[in-house]
């Protein structure tokens, strides 16, 4: 019994610490987008695999405490089993470098479609076949909101609050003031705004692949770190002493240290998404 305070308390530190860096972003209430609608499968696909390592980690944890009589390990491997995967995973951030590729080749497709004399309208509709997966859901909404006999600008914004970012927003005025004044410069500046996008989108990666170098190294150093723990618990008696309860608090501090280092490391290499200025989005941070 006087295990269990020592053992709750320390499963209550690290799933607080685990839960504070899947938290601590501020994300702003946002209507329902294409790109949030298709989060649906993913959200229950984590769902189910979350289960899965829990389940894995609680029978791992029972396994040591059978071995070990360390009655910590039924509460904190089963945290660790969900939380370290996703402390040490890739943040979002490669997703959207992804995505604005993808936008900057649709921009280009559109651009070479606009030279040989179609309307706007007509040359959206056309770029349906040829768009990339990463936003074939925000484009296919477009061309059904068109189709729908929704305004064209009406229907970019939209556009715009489905990609929920900044340089979306900027394509999206583009195509705007070329709903408006129907000029003939639009497939130009959109082809000069596709090789800025192209720009931006190898300095994200070059910065990402920075990024990726502490990721690695923490993701290795944990590996390793778990290994000899695990072969030390069942094999030796170096670290017997923390099978007393006062040893099993110290190591409940021990890892939640640890847990602490690793959310730092996450939150500094995440990046910030750049503020957007078109949309509801906009709007509410521009009228607080």
């Amino acid at each position: 019994m006087p295990l269990i305070i020592p053992t709750l308390a320390g499963a209550l530190v690290v799933a607080g610490l685990i839960g504070l860096a899947l938290g601590i972003r501020r994300t702003p209430a946002t209507p329902r987008s294409a790109s949030q609608s298709r989060m649906g499968p993913k959200i229950s696909a984590m769902n189910r695999r979350t289960k899965i390592l829990a389940l894995a980690g609680l029978i791992a944890g029972a396994t040591i405490y059978i071995l070990t009589g360390w009655l910590i390990a039924v509460a904190l491997v089963p945290v660790a089993a969900v939380g370290l995967p996703t402390l040490l995973s890739a943040p979002p951030s490669a997703a959207r470098i992804d995505r604005l590729e993808a936008l900057e080749e649709w921009t280009r497709a559109l651009a070479g479609v606009l030279t040989v004399g179609v309307g706007l309208e007509e040359a959206l509709r056309s770029t349906l076949r040829s768009t990339p997966e990463a936003i074939r859901p925000e484009v296919t909404t477009l061309v059904a909101r068109l189709r729908a006999r929704i305004s064209t600008e009406e229907a970019l914004r939209a556009f715009a609050d489905d990609l929920n970012d900044a340089t979306g927003d900027l394509v999206a005025a583009y195509l705007i003031l070329g709903a408006r004044r129907r000029g003939q410069g639009l497939a130009s500046v959109l082809e000069s705004l596709a090789e800025s996008v192209a720009a931006d989108v190898r300095a994200r990666r070059a910065i990402e692949a920075d990024r990726a170098k502490p990721r690695t190294t923490a993701r290795w150093v944990t590996i390793i770190t778990i290994s000899v723990l695990g072969f030390l618990t069942l094999t030796g008696d170096y670290i017997s002493p923390y099978g007393s309860p006062l040893g099993q608090l110290l190591l409940i501090l021990l890892l939640s240290a640890y847990v602490a280092l690793l959310i730092w490391l996450r939150n500094m290499a995440k990046g910030e998404a750049m503020p957007r200025f078109l949309g509801v989005a906009a709007r509410e941070g521009a009228h607080p």
